[in-house]
């Protein structure tokens, strides 16, 4: 299966896109410091799942699985921040997006699993 099928490097897309809209909204001196690390953060996600995906093997596929995984958690962890320093609005909550693309990599990490036993 190519990796633009799978549900879960489609939501990390929807992710990134909603990411540098985000961003956008933040204090210019942000440009280099939070702005930067959450877009390259939300840009890992779908790419590791792209390589994983390319490289052709359950083991190596489920490898950069986790490391979008990874990335997953840094980016969260990076909203919470933009969150308790005001440059994201409340209104905005990508949290269910990273839940549902965190549940999608799970499920994934768990069916490559089960066909390898």
């Amino acid at each position: 299966m190519e990796h633009k099928d799978l549900e879960a490097w489609k939501q990390a897309m929807d992710l990134v896109d909603a990411i540098y809209k985000i961003t956008k909204l933040f204090p210019k001196e942000e440009l280099f410091g939070l702005s930067a690390q959450m877009r390259r953060s939300a840009v890992s996600i779908p790419s590791n799942i792209a390589e994983g995906a390319a490289r052709r093997t359950d083991m190596d596929f489920s490898r950069f699985l986790y490391i979008s995984l990874g990335s997953l958690a840094e980016l969260e962890t990076q909203t919470i921040i933009a969150q308790r320093l005001g440059y994201m609005p409340e209104s905005i909550d990508v949290g269910p997006l990273i839940s549902s693309t965190r549940k999608l990599l799970v499920g994934l990490i768990k069916y490559l699993h089960q066909k390898q036993t």
